[in-house]
C-alpha cells in the first residue's frame, strides 16, 4: 500500500471508487443490455431521524451538486439549510431533492451522494437543537478531536451552518471564511507547572504571546478547585480577563451547576461581574438549560456535534421515462411519481402532492403553502448560486425559532 493516509482523494470520489460494488455490477448490466441510458427520477427521503428529532436540517448539498456537475442529470433540491421532515401533515414521506437522467450516467454516486447529505444533515441537524437550546449563549464547535480528521472541517461547516457561533477546526474556518476561536489546553499548564513550578504563568505567557484580538479565556480546572483557581485566573490577568472555562472531568465534578453557581457567586462578590463563564465536556441541548439556569455564558461543544448521529436519507427509483413519458414506478413501501413540497411557512407544516397537482392551502390556517424543491442543476450545470454560510446559518435560526426542539409543529 502506498498511500500514507486511508483516505480517497477527490478524483477517486468523482470516479465513483467510494461507492459501493452493487452499483458498479449493476451498471455493467444495464449496459451489456443496453439499458444504461434509461431515464429514471430518484427521490431522496429520511428513512429515520435521530432519537427525540422531530426535524432536521438539509446538509451537505453544496459537495452533492458539485459531484452531479457535469453530468446530464437535472437535480431537484430543498434550499441548503431547509428544515424537513421525516413525513408530511398527512404521513407522506417528504422528499428533500430528485435527480432525472440516464441512470447509466450517475448510478455510481449514489453511495457518496448519501453520505454527504447524511452526515451534513446529521450534523447540522445536532448544532441546530444544541444553538435553540442554548438561545443567545455562544456555542463553539470543539469538535475536531473527536471526527476523522479527512471530514473534520466538512464537520465544522455544518456545525456553523446548523447554528455554532464558531469553530475551532482551522481548515473548517477557513471554508467558512471566519477566524477559528478556541481557549486553551490542559498541557499549557502542566508544562509551566512542572518546569516554572506556577501554572499561572502560562496564562501570562498567554496573555504575552497570542494576538491582541484573541479573547482572554483561561482554563481554570488543572489542578486546583475550580473557585480558587478562577479567582486566581482573574486576578493574574486582572481586567484583561474574557471569561473563565471549565472541563472539570467527570470524577471530580459531583454537582457540575452547583460548582458553576459558586464560582460565579464568589468573582462577583469580588467585585468581577462580567467574568464569563465557558463549560465544555459532555454538553448537548439536555443538559443546557439547567447549565444556563446556574449561569454559563458559552458552551464549547465537541463529540455531541461532531459524533452526532446520521440522517438516514434514502434513494429510490420513483418514475422511469418510457415512450416518452414518466411512468410512476417504485419498490414497494415508497410512494410512486415526481413530488412537490409545499410548506406554510406561517405554521411551519409540510404538505407533499404530486407535481402536476394543484398546490394545496395550509390544512391548520388555511393559508397559502410555497414549494420548496426547485430546480439546481440543469443538464448538468449548477443554476444556483450558493449562499454564504452565515446566510444559511440565519436562514436555519429563522426556520428552528418557530419549532419546538421536540415535537413537530402538527
Amino acid at each position: 500500500m502506498d498511500r500514507r493516509f486511508l483516505i480517497p482523494t477527490e478524483e477517486e470520489i468523482a470516479k465513483g471508487l467510494t461507492t459501493d460494488i452493487y452499483f458498479i455490477r449493476t451498471k455493467k448490466i444495464l449496459q451489456a443490455e443496453n439499458l444504461a441510458d434509461v431515464e429514471v427520477c430518484l427521490e431522496l427521503t429520511a428513512s429515520s431521524f435521530p432519537p427525540n428529532t422531530s426535524w432536521a436540517v438539509l446538509g451537505g448539498l453544496r459537495d452533492a451538486l458539485h459531484l452531479l456537475e457535469g453530468l446530464p442529470v437535472d437535480v431537484y433540491s430543498m434550499r441548503e439549510g431547509t428544515i424537513f421532515y421525516k413525513e408530511d401533515f398527512y404521513g407522506t414521506r417528504e422528499p428533500i431533492m430528485f435527480i432525472c437522467g440516464r441512470y447509466g450516467s450517475f448510478i455510481e454516486y449514489e453511495t457518496p451522494i448519501l453520505g454527504f447529505l447524511s452526515v451534513g444533515s446529521g450534523i447540522a441537524t445536532k448544532a441546530a437543537r444544541i444553538k435553540k437550546a442554548a438561545g443567545d449563549k455562544l456555542v463553539l464547535s470543539f469538535g475536531a478531536r473527536r471526527t476523522h480528521p479527512a471530514v473534520s472541517p466538512f464537520n465544522a461547516f455544518y456545525a456553523f451552518i446548523g447554528g455554532c457561533d464558531a469553530v475551532s477546526c482551522i481548515k473548517g474556518a477557513d471554508f467558512l471564511g471566519i477566524k477559528p476561536t478556541g481557549t486553551m489546553p490542559h498541557s499549557l499548564m502542566i508544562i509551566f507547572k512542572a518546569i516554572r513550578g506556577d501554572h499561572s504563568e502560562a496564562w501570562i505567557a498567554f496573555d504575552k504571546h497570542v494576538e491582541a484580538d484573541v479573547p482572554r479565556v483561561i482554563l481554570a480546572d488543572t489542578f486546583d478547585d475550580e473557585v480558587e483557581e478562577s479567582i486566581k485566573a482573574v486576578q493574574t490577568l486582572n481586567g484583561k480577563l474574557w471569561g473563565l472555562r471549565l472541563d472539570t472531568p467527570g470524577s471530580r465534578r459531583g454537582n457540575f451547576p452547583a460548582i458553576i453557581r459558586e464560582v460565579k457567586w464568589k468573582l462577583k462578590a469580588l467585585g468581577y461581574k462580567n467574568v464569563k463563564i465557558v463549560v465544555s465536556g459532555g454538553v448537548d441541548e439536555e443538559k443546557i438549560p439547567e447549565l444556563i439556569k446556574a449561569g454559563v455564558d458559552a458552551f464549547g461543544v465537541g463529540a455531541a456535534i461532531a459524533n452526532a448521529r446520521i440522517v438516514d436519507i434514502a434513494m429510490d427509483i420513483v418514475a422511469v421515462k418510457k415512450n416518452a413519458k414518466w411512468m410512476p414506478i417504485s419498490k414497494r413501501g415508497k410512494f410512486s411519481g415526481i413530488k412537490q413540497v409545499y410548506r406554510c411557512w406561517n405554521c411551519m407544516i409540510d404538505v407533499v402532492k404530486l407535481r402536476n397537482e394543484k398546490p394545496p392551502k395550509c390544512p391548520k390556517c388555511l393559508g397559502e403553502m410555497k414549494p420548496l424543491l426547485g430546480k439546481v442543476i440543469e443538464n448538468g450545470k449548477i443554476v444556483i448560486d450558493f449562499d454564504e454560510p452565515s446566510k444559511v446559518r440565519e436562514y436555519v435560526m429563522k426556520q428552528f425559532k418557530k419549532l419546538d426542539l421536540y415535537q413537530k409543529p402538527w
